[in-house]
């Protein structure tokens, strides 16, 4: 087995100050008919999250929240993998692999990691618990530098199983995503299979079905026509960032490395339009920060945005072609404010659906935004699965 490494968050106070010093020198574009956002973050509203970031945002405050928790690295065929890890409690911790998107990182998965690990802190039953298991996903956050080119969907999923039986030893184990996350998970589930106990996703997607074999709005179901109307609407949000991450990263990513508050702008926006609310509520300015801090300090943004160029501008293959796409046990969380959809027919028809919820509330980042109705579906979807 590949031994991992602990590994404490230790930022450098020249980087604390270099930051600050960036933020206050921020040169600011005018910003003239735009109190609606109509053309992007609004000039006000990014003049407080700086102003926050700058002058009252408290990074030692929550390194330390971090490093209260067990962290270690390891590199898998060259990739290095930074995870963070919350043991079970309960009797017979189930393991699981909780995988983060864009613009995401490892620490919004905390919400819900310590109540899957102990249950009976949380109000729930001990014989729940799992062993959780968070990586950075390669290029994020601690998982840098990331030298390698090709580092796609497949790949990553493959670091995942080598990661969670290679190296910690778990025979077969859980797995949960959203975003890039349920797209990982996704795969896991269709390639890996013998591997996985079952996989739960908070976006609806399964793999091979995107752009010509994508669902038609004729396929869902007359109760489900609200979901084509909210891809619709969430479209027109997304179509910019998925434009320039995947034709132009590197180019887009020296601005970003050279300016905080343009990075900020970028990470937090995105933040703004995927979550159900107010992000400045959904959130809380510490979290915004602690964000784009993560991104920031590591010179991450780069890497992290190589992923859309790698898994969108070449044919994605999968490992079989039966109608059952994801044969390991599956279950989906419908989020109402969610950027993508699947009809649940679909789902029942490409995977081994178990379990399919639709909620009224929460949006594209569900385990920050409403973590315990992630853990309930956690607990409830994997329970007969023990």
């Amino acid at each position: 087995m590949v031994q991992p490494t602990p590994f404490r968050i230790d930022i450098a106070q020249s980087e604390l100050d270099e930051l600050q010093a960036r933020l206050r020198r921020t040169r600011w574009p005018a910003d003239p008919g735009n109190p609606d956002g109509r053309y992007g973050a609004t000039a006000e509203w990014m003049a407080d999250l700086v102003h926050h970031w700058a002058e009252e945002y408290d990074w030692r405050a929550v390194e330390a929240r971090m490093n209260a928790y067990d962290h270690q690295r390891v590199e898998i065929d060259g990739v290095p993998i930074h995870f963070m890890r919350v043991p079970g409690t309960g009797p017979s911790p189930m393991p699981i692999v909780l995988t983060h998107g864009w613009p995401w990182t490892f620490w919004d998965l905390r919400k819900v990691a310590d109540a899957l690990a102990d249950p009976a802190a949380h109000g729930g039953d001990p014989a729940d618990s799992f062993d959780v298991i968070v990586p950075s996903m390669p290029g994020y956050g601690f998982s840098v530098p990331l030298q390698q080119t090709g580092v796609d969907i497949a790949r990553i999923a493959e670091l995942w199983v080598s990661l969670m039986r290679d190296v910690l030893g778990y025979e077969r184990f859980a797995a949960q995503g959203g975003d890039w996350g349920a797209f990982v998970t996704g795969r896991l589930g269709h390639a890996h299979a013998e591997h996985l106990i079952g996989v739960y996703l908070t976006m609806p997607v399964i793999p091979g079905l995107l752009g010509k074999r994508a669902p038609r709005p004729a396929d869902f179901a007359p109760d489900e026509q609200w979901m084509v109307a909210r891809a619709d609407e969430a479209r027109r949000m997304t179509e910019a960032h998925v434009a320039v991450h995947r034709r132009d990263p590197q180019t887009f990513a020296y601005a970003m490395a050279d300016s905080p508050t343009g990075l900020g702008a970028w990470l937090w926006h995105r933040r703004d339009l995927w979550c159900d609310g107010d992000p400045l509520e959904v959130f809380g300015r510490e979290d915004l920060c602690t964000l784009s801090s993560l991104y920031w300090f590591n010179s991450s943004f780069a890497s992290s945005i190589r992923i859309y160029a790698e898994q969108f501008t070449k044919p994605q293959a999968l490992v079989h072609d039966r109608e059952r796409i994801i044969d390991a046990p599956t279950g989906f969380g419908v989020f109402a404010k969610e950027l993508m959809f699947l009809p649940r027919a679909t789902a029942e028809r490409h995977t081994n659906l178990q379990r399919w919820t639709v909620f009224d509330r929460g949006g594209h980042f569900a385990p920050a935004e409403r973590p315990d109705a992630v853990v309930d579906e956690l607990r409830a979807f994997f329970r007969p699965l023990r």
